[in-house]
C-alpha cells in the first residue's frame, strides 16, 4: 500500500497551501475562518458556525494523539537509558516540555531538533539502501506490488488514521496558517484596497508561502517512502508489530538489521529527536487554538493580547502533564496515534470544503487559486468527505 501512503502525503500538500492562501490574504486567523462557515448554532455567547464545536470535539483524540507521540519518545529516552521506566521517562519530558515552552528556551533548541531530524532522515535513507544487500531487500516485484491500487478492509482502520496523520496532518494544516500570521506575511501584504502594490505584495508572499509547502512536500516524501520500505521489507518480514511498551524497540530493527547493532543508539537519538520536537510543535501550537477560540465564542476581545500571551504560556505548562496522563492510562502510542488519526481524517473535508468556500466568496478573483489547484482542491474535497465517511461508519458504527 505505498501508494496509499503517497496519497496521504501528497493529497493534503495542496489543502495546506490554498488554506494558508486565504489567511494570509484576508487576515483571518484559522478560527475566524471555521466560523464563517454556513451554518450557525447557538453558544453561550450568541450563535457560531458548526465547524467550531467539531474543531472542539477533535481536541480530546488530538490529546490521545499527544500522549502516544510523547509516549514514543519516552520510549526512545529508554533506549538510551535503559534504567529508566516508560513512565518515568514521558514524566521527565512532560517537565521538560512545560519548562522549555513556559520559557520560550524551545525556540533555542528547535535548532537543534531540526539537526537530528535530518540526520535521522539522511540515516534512514542509507538504512534503505543497505537492506538492498540483506536478505530483507526489496525487489522490483515488490515495488510494483505496492502500485497494486489494492484496500482490504481488514486494515481499514489503520489505513484511515495514516491518512489522517500521515504527512501534514489536519492539524498541521491549521497550525501552519498561525505560523504564517506569526512569522508576518498578512502584515507585511496588508489590509486589502484594491491597489497595484497590495496585488504585487500578495503575489510575492504567495511565492513565499508554495516555496514553503513545496520543501515540506520533498522532505515528507524523503522521510516517508524509505522509512516505509523498512518497515515493510524488515518488520512485515520478519512478523514484527510495534505495540506498547516495545513500538520503538520493534521499530529499531529496521536500523539494527541493516546498519548493525551499533546502530540502535543513533535510532534511538533520531527517534526522541523527532518525537519529542513534535511534542514540542504540537503543544505550542495548540496553545494558539485556546484564545482564538474565546474570541469566536465571545469570552475574550481580540484586543486582550496580555491574556492571549498568558493563555499560551498556561496551555504550554499544562497540557504535557495530560499527555503524561493519558500514555500512563494507555501506554500503547500506536493505539493512541490512531484514535488521533481518524478524527484527524474527518476534519480535513472540513478545512477543504471552507477553503474552497471562502477563496470563492471573499478573495479577489485576481489571488484566487488557478484552474487546475482548484480542480485538484475538488477533487481532494471529494476524496476526503469519503474518508471521513469511511472513518464514521468503520470506527464509530
Amino acid at each position: 500500500m505505498l501508494w496509499w501512503v503517497l496519497l496521504s502525503c501528497w493529497s493534503k500538500s495542496i489543502l495546506q497551501a490554498e488554506l494558508a492562501r486565504y489567511v494570509v490574504l484576508s487576515g483571518d486567523t484559522y478560527l475566524r475562518a471555521l466560523n464563517r462557515t454556513p451554518g450557525r448554532i447557538p453558544g453561550p455567547r450568541g450563535r457560531f458556525s458548526w465547524p467550531l464545536l467539531l474543531g472542539l470535539i477533535a481536541f480530546v483524540p488530538g490529546l490521545t494523539g499527544l500522549g502516544g507521540i510523547i509516549g514514543g519518545a519516552g520510549q526512545a529516552l529508554v533506549l538510551l537509558f535503559p534504567g529508566l521506566t516508560p513512565v518515568t521517562a514521558v514524566a521527565i519530558l512532560a517537565l521538560s516540555t512545560a519548562v522549555l515552552l513556559g520559557s520560550g528556551g524551545y525556540r533555542r533548541l528547535e535548532k537543534l531538533m531540526l539537526l537530528f531530524v535530518f540526520t535521522f532522515t539522511c540515516l534512514t535513507l542509507i538504512s534503505a539502501g543497505l537492506m538492498q544487500g540483506t536478505e530483507y531487500a526489496t525487489r522490483w516485484e515488490d515495488v510494483k506490488s505496492a502500485f497494486d491500487f489494492e484496500f482490504s478492509t481488514e486494515f481499514a482502520v489503520l489505513a484511515l488514521a495514516a491518512y489522517g496523520y500521515t504527512g501534514v496532518n489536519s492539524g498541521e494544516i491549521s497550525s501552519y496558517s498561525y505560523w504564517c500570521i506569526e512569522k508576518g506575511y498578512p502584515a507585511r501584504i496588508g489590509a486589502f484596497d484594491g491597489s497595484a502594490a497590495w496585488y504585487a505584495r500578495a503575489r510575492g508572499w504567495l511565492r513565499v508561502l508554495r516555496t514553503d509547502v513545496w520543501i515540506t512536500l520533498v522532505i515528507l516524501t524523503l522521510a516517508t517512502v524509505p522509512f516505509y520500505l523498512l518497515g515493510a521489507g524488515i518488520l512485515h518480514a520478519t512478523g514484527q508489530q510495534p505495540s506498547g511498551n516495545e513500538t520503538i524497540v520493534a521499530l529499531s530493527n529496521m536500523f539494527t538489521l541493516t546498519l548493525g547493532e551499533w546502530s540502535i543508539w543513533i535510532f534511538a537519538v533520531g527517534a526522541f529527536s523527532i518525537l519529542f520536537s513534535s511534542t514540542l510543535a504540537g503543544v505550542a501550537a495548540g496553545g494558539r487554538y485556546i484564545p482564538d477560540y474565546l474570541m469566536e465564542l465571545g469570552f475574550l476581545s481580540r484586543s486582550r493580547l496580555d491574556v492571549r500571551y498568558a493563555v499560551i504560556k498556561w496551555y504550554g505548562l499544562v497540557v504535557p502533564f495530560l499527555g503524561l496522563l493519558l500514555y500512563a492510562g494507555f501506554q500503547r502510542p500506536v493505539l493512541m496515534v490512531t484514535v488521533a488519526g481518524s478524527f484527524a481524517a474527518i476534519m480535513l473535508p472540513v478545512q477543504s470544503g471552507l477553503t474552497l468556500y471562502l477563496q470563492a466568496k471573499r478573495l479577489p478573483k485576481e489571488v484566487q487559486p488557478g484552474r487546475l489547484a482548484r480542480t485538484f482542491l475538488q477533487v481532494t474535497f471529494l476524496f476526503q468527505l469519503g474518508m471521513a465517511a469511511a472513518v464514521i461508519y468503520f470506527v464509530l458504527l
